[in-house]
């Protein structure tokens, strides 16, 4: 009889990729288990290429915790031999299982190494994502073959965190222009489902011949399949960026009114650049709404995140 383990992760994307380290260590040392996972409906095509998969269980929200009422009356009926749970429920206690891990509280380590530990494992594996033959033919598909590729996702899922894209804009034409890094590549403008609008205004500023387009894509993996074709990834703190680092590519995240202590992007080939004022300074402002406040980010100029781009492509050439 095969070991089953019940996995219980994020709805946000990002912390969904987060999450997958821990997973890929018990794929890895648990040989013969066979693995039910739980996410919210955003994250969950990123588990479908995971081995020795029985299902992926989405979460749509319910009013008064129904999804989570959903969740164990599917879960309920099997005997576990471990439930993980990253995200701090009481499910596990209410499930037959002989193992049972849960997420603590914040306490300021990153969130790869916080899931790391709540398992006893160091050190912490990095994300890790499983595709599909079906994935890597989109992919290809969405990015031929031909000259390098820069990859930029200038959106976000709220506007505080969101870099001007004028200032996009100019930092790409620095890093494509004659003699720069990206001299001969070609840019990929990535962006979630409903965001191709915010993205155009970069696309539309480079050559017709030079600009990929991957601004409506829903497969999450078939993005992440796609991210592994391009030689650099620069964009805003989001899932994307996560996607990015966990693939390998050389990625600097822009970080404004978030935490990169927490989620900055995990990998030798990462960087982050950040303004200068905390997110408590860039959210204490009166009249401040994270759905309707605009970019907070404004403090980040251009040079620095040139710079940045510059010394990590060095470094990782």
């Amino acid at each position: 009889m095969p070991q089953r383990i019940l996995f219980v992760t994020s709805t946000r994307i990002g912390d969904a990729v987060l999450s997958s380290g821990v997973l890929s260590h018990l794929v890895e040392t648990r040989p013969d288990a066979r693995f039910t996972i739980a996410c919210g409906p955003v994250a969950a095509s990123l588990f479908a290429g995971v081995p020795r998969l029985d299902r992926v269980i989405a979460m749509p929200k319910g009013r008064y915790a129904a999804h989570w009422r959903r969740l164990w009356a599917e879960t309920v009926g099997t005997r576990w031999d471990t439930v993980v749970d990253l995200r701090r429920s009481a499910l596990a206690w209410t499930l037959c299982a002989r193992h049972r891990y849960r997420l603590g509280p914040e306490r300021g380590a990153h969130r790869v190494a916080a899931n790391a530990a709540m398992l006893g494992i160091d050190p912490p594996p990095a994300p890790k994502l499983w595709t599909l033959p079906e994935h890597e033919t989109r992919a290809a598909e969405m990015i031929p073959d031909g000259a390098p590729v820069l990859a930029v996702g200038p959106t976000a899922n709220w506007p505080g965190k969101t870099w001007r894209i004028e200032r996009f804009v100019e930092t790409v034409a620095r890093l494509t222009a004659p003699g720069a890094p990206f001299a001969d590549a070609r840019v990929a403008v990535f962006s979630a489902p409903g965001e191709a609008a915010a993205a155009e205004p970069l696309a539309a500023s480079l050559p017709p011949e030079r600009v990929l387009r991957i601004t409506g894509e829903r497969d999450l993996l078939a993005v992440y399949a796609a991210l592994g074709r391009c030689a650099f990834y620069l964009g805003n703190d989001s899932g994307l960026m996560h996607l990015a680092a966990a693939r390998g590519v050389p990625t600097l995240g822009l970080f404004g009114p978030s935490f990169p202590d927490l989620y900055a992007p995990w990998g030798p080939d990462t960087a982050w650049v950040s303004t200068p004022e905390s997110f408590a300074e860039l959210t204490s402002a009166p009249g401040y709404n994270h759905r309707t406040t605009g970019t907070l980010m404004d403090s980040l100029g251009v040079d620095k995140v040139e710079a940045a781009a510059r010394e990590l492509w060095s470094r990782t050439r």
